[in-house]
């Protein structure tokens, strides 16, 4: 298994645990992480064994949003020329993006454990994984407005179809921290764990439940789930119908009806 700067990465049971691992820098995202998380999910996206992605912090924090000295980095490399300069930053940009895309696009459910600090780009992380769960010290925050920016990874694209327009809007104006508790009456976590390790034993507790589930039924599930954030109803009834086609010819739902008339847990093939 491949050795990471900024991410440890272990599989079991068919569910993947990737964590950020810098708990010294409150697991700040370096240049290796941009990089690295590419690599980790499209890892994960091929490898069958994988069905569902956990995705964590080390330490007391799940992430304090981008390092700092990445930013001087990228400041450093700035000219006189206005147009190139425009020219550098959206290609930094487009590229910081990849990385969340990334995540979004996996085919197998991410679920991000939280705890602590989720604060700018890790906001950004967070939309674009399927499911988020927190424990009770989880402090959420969209910074960028305070750092005199506008968030560009994710953030607002993604979190209008998960806490609604309003909200968003009021947190991405203010900049106000959100804690674990307003966080799950809003709709960005899914449910608030005591603990730590609590959050942890739960969110693996689901990612098992939906291991347990047909690859291809949940494959096919996410797939329906993502098109339909750009699509019409017609549009997504015709694409399930045409994806369907196909799909309900898998041995996994002879598997599955045999299992429920016969009161067995079903076994599916990767």
């Amino acid at each position: 298994m491949a050795q990471y700067q900024a991410f440890t990465l272990t599989i079991c049971d068919a569910i993947a645990h990737v964590q950020i691992n810098r708990p010294e820098k409150l697991n700040a995202m370096n240049a290796p992480f941009w990089a690295e998380i590419i690599e980790i999910f499209h890892a994960l996206d091929e490898d069958d064994a994988v069905r569902v992605v956990v995705l964590s912090g080390a330490g007391q924090h799940f992430s304090a949003g981008i390092d700092l000295m990445l930013l001087a980095s990228v400041a450093s490399e700035l000219g006189q020329d206005v147009g190139r300069n425009a020219r550098l930053l959206r290609r930094k940009i487009l590229s910081m993006q990849a990385s969340f895309n990334a995540v979004d696009h996996c085919r197998k459910p991410v679920l991000a454990a939280i705890q602590g600090y989720c604060i700018g780009g890790a906001i950004d992380l967070i939309a674009a994984c399927d499911m988020r769960y927190a424990a009770a010290d989880a402090q959420f925050s969209i910074k960028e407005v305070d750092m005199g920016m506008a968030a560009d990874v994710g953030t607002l694209q993604r979190l209008p179809r998960i806490i609604g327009d309003g909200i968003l809007r009021e947190l991405a104006y203010t900049g106000r921290s959100v804690d674990a508790a307003e966080a799950q009456a809003i709709g960005l976590v899914n449910r608030v764990w005591p603990s730590h390790g609590e959050l942890l034993e739960g969110v693996m507790a689901i990612a098992a439940q939906i291991a347990g589930k047909s690859p291809i039924a949940v494959a096919g599930t996410k797939r329906m789930l993502g098109y339909m954030r750009d699509h019409r109803v017609d549009d997504g009834l015709e694409y399930v119908a045409t994806w369907n086609a196909a799909m309900l010819q898998s041995t996994d739902l002879r598997v599955a009806v045999a299992a429920g008339m016969s009161k067995q847990t079903a076994r599916f093939d990767d």
